[in-house]
């Protein structure tokens, strides 16, 4: 459920253009390994990986965000909706990683 939420917020952030290749990049290729995690369940690498990932992603949206976030005159209805939709994919990544935390220590992780 974590993946195909952010997945579809990622889709819709990146829905416009609005931001550079790299925010589309680091989030499906973080989801990418997420999806490496389910399949392997067993591996405390893959698990361990995606949580790093998710949390590096927290900040480069974050800096994302903040430098092209467009000035009011030049936002449009689509715009808002995509820049809405990478807010709050950005909120609810902290809830996504507790919920990646918990399921590595379920694995067996420290």
């Amino acid at each position: 459920a974590i993946i195909l939420v952010h997945w579809l917020l990622t889709v819709w952030g990146c829905m416009n253009y609005m931001f550079p290749a790299s925010y589309a990049w680091g989030n499906f290729s973080v989801l990418a390994v997420g999806i490496w995690a389910i399949v392997q369940r067993d591996s405390l690498d893959a698990i361990m990986m995606f949580l790093t990932g998710l949390l590096l992603t927290v900040l480069t949206d974050i800096i994302h965000i903040s430098v092209f976030y467009p000035p009011n005159k030049y936002l449009t209805d689509a715009k808002r909706f995509s820049v809405g939709m990478a807010i709050f994919s950005l909120l609810l990544k902290p809830a996504s990683c507790y919920l990646v935390y918990r399921m590595y220590r379920e694995r067996g992780g420290e």
